[in-house]
């Protein structure tokens, strides 16, 4: 077991399993944000959570802005994390950004991966030719310059949005203090890395197994970006919850666990 690494990721190790499932988290979250879904596996298989490098409770220290340019610093990290804890036939489960982390790390690694699963997945957020990822670059290049110029304003702005159901204000508080707790400069990097990104490519060369998780409607993940994450991977299937917004682990916990254990049992 590699020490260096669960001190870097503040890895946490439990459960009464054997098999292991990693959960991961997305943008500005911390691995916190699982706790409504963790203990519905704890009994049958052996839990992994950790923060992303820059985010939540790990080494702020190991952040390298040239490693973290683009999300393989992230899927190596993963990677990394699979091979210190000797873990194998991992089952993944990945919200929002943390989707694409595993899409990458599956690609590289497939050898240490049995599922993925993913919620509110986005490889482009951009609308290309032919693609609709939900926003204008000229939307993107915007949030990016509001999250720049006033970070905490942004962060109030748009937790709401992701949330996404106006019924549950005290997640939009919980994420906007999350996205407050992050150092800004990490951040704002973390957020030009994410939003403009276009891990479309990628998709189709992921041989593992995968569900698609979504919510409609879903502002940062539209369902027809889910449908394209679906028909780029061909061993994946796709669930569309009865719930909206981007972090149904939150706002319907016992709509995921279901979905999640339904395809497992499978």
């Amino acid at each position: 077991m590699n020490n260096e690494i669960i001190l870097r990721n503040n890895i946490k190790i439990f459960g009464k399993g054997t098999q292991p499932i990693v959960f991961a988290h997305g943008f500005g979250c911390d691995q916190n944000m699982w706790r409504f879904i963790e203990p519905a596996f704890e009994d049958d298989y052996q839990i992994i959570l950790f923060d992303h490098v820059g985010s939540g409770n790990s080494d702020q220290s190991a952040y390298d802005y040239e490693k973290y340019s683009s999300l393989k610093g992230y899927a190596d990290d993963l990677i990394a994390i699979c091979e210190g804890l000797n873990l194998q036939r991992v089952i993944y489960v990945g919200h929002s950004v943390s989707s694409m982390i595993g899409v990458l790390s599956a690609a590289k690694r497939p050898d240490l991966f049995e599922n993925l699963v993913l919620i509110g997945p986005s490889p482009c957020y951009i609308n290309d030719d032919g693609y609709f990822g939900g926003f204008s670059r000229e939307d993107i290049d915007e949030l990016i310059e509001t999250l720049e110029s006033n970070y905490l304003g942004w962060s109030s702005f748009i937790t709401p949005v992701i949330i996404g159901n106006s019924e549950k204000p005290e997640y939009s508080e919980e994420l906007r203090n999350s996205f407050c707790n992050m150092n800004p400069e990490i951040a704002k990097h973390f957020a030009r890395v994410t939003f403009l990104g276009d891990n479309r490519e990628d998709l189709s060369k992921v041989s593992t197994p995968a569900l698609i998780i979504q919510c409609h409607p879903d502002v940062i993940a539209p369902v027809q970006v889910g449908k394209y994450v679906h028909k780029q991977m061909p061993e994946s299937r796709y669930e569309l919850l009865d719930t909206s917004g981007h972090c149904p682990h939150l706002t319907a916990p016992e709509q995921v666990i279901h979905s999640i254990k339904t395809y497992l049992n499978n």
